[in-house]
């Protein structure tokens, strides 16, 4: 059975306990709040996958959820953008149903976002490239309308801090949603509208690198960028099975900025 169906059943939820265990038991309609308390005492040793995969799910929509209420109200572009989220991870109905009802208790004016946080990266420990990628969801989500709003950013900015991102390591990230959004379809660099300067050098900025870097420089950073986004080693820490898509579409945007800047060396 995976996890999802042991979180059916109720074993994960009580594992997990504290806020995520209440957000996810809402939205399951079972009783799992057992209080954090429990979890950050040691009682449960931090690093079962299921339960890692429970928590990115239930911190993933309900924190969602906040950021497209920040601004008051929630646009048909940011709902748009979380159903976009469900159907390419394929889930079932009664995911999906949990998915939408974590949405729906982000949005509410008393959610401890906070407390999700903290939980969440007590959950992931030091797997980085599990919360950089729960960031970058986040990020695609807040950029759904075209641009980040401040009442957005400021939420994203409490959630840099909770995890323990540096600002140059959030405004990399940024960077890396922002432009290789560009780099989706089927052709690297041929966006309607952008000239090839700029799909150039939007292309440097999802690599992390600026034109006046080596070649070694930019294949290292491909490579580390590679690294962190490969689908396998990102379900080995605790990405739902349902999200390799998502990873791997990522993967293939990286790949794609890559190319265009190795055609612009040649």
């Amino acid at each position: 059975m995976g996890w999802w169906g042991k979180l059916l059943g109720g074993t994960f939820g009580f594992l997990l306990g504290g806020p995520l265990g209440a957000l996810i038991g809402a939205a399951l309609g079972h009783n799992f709040d057992k209080g954090l308390g429990r979890v950050l005492r040691g009682q449960f040793e931090p690093g079962d996958r299921e339960r890692i995969q429970t928590a990115f799910f239930t911190a993933l929509f309900s924190v969602m959820g906040h950021l497209a209420k920040a601004d008051g109200r929630v646009s048909r572009d940011e709902i748009q953008a979380a159903r976009d989220v469900m159907r390419r991870m394929n889930l079932d109905e009664n995911m999906r149903a949990a998915a939408i009802n974590l949405f729906n208790q982000g949005k509410q004016p008393d959610f401890p976002l906070e407390e999700v946080l903290t939980q969440f990266r007590h959950e992931c420990q030091r797997r980085r490239n599990l919360m950089q990628m729960f960031v970058e969801i986040l990020m695609h989500s807040a950029y759904a309308d075209g641009a980040v709003h401040a009442a957005e950013r400021a939420v994203l900015e409490r959630v840099r801090e909770q995890l323990g991102f540096s600002e140059l390591e959030f405004r990399h990230i940024e960077a890396l949603v922002r432009n290789a959004r560009h780099f989706g379809g089927a052709h690297a660099g041929a966006q309607p509208g952008v000239s090839p300067q700029a799909a150039l050098q939007q292309a440097y900025e999802v690599l992390g690198v600026g034109p006046t870097a080596s070649d070694a420089e930019v294949k290292k950073a491909y490579r580390r960028l590679m690294n962190q986004h490969h689908p396998d080693k990102l379900v080995s820490k605790g990405l739902p099975e349902e999200m390799i898509k998502l990873a791997t579409e990522k993967t293939q945007e990286i790949k794609r900025a890559y190319e265009l800047v190795k055609k612009a060396r040649a």
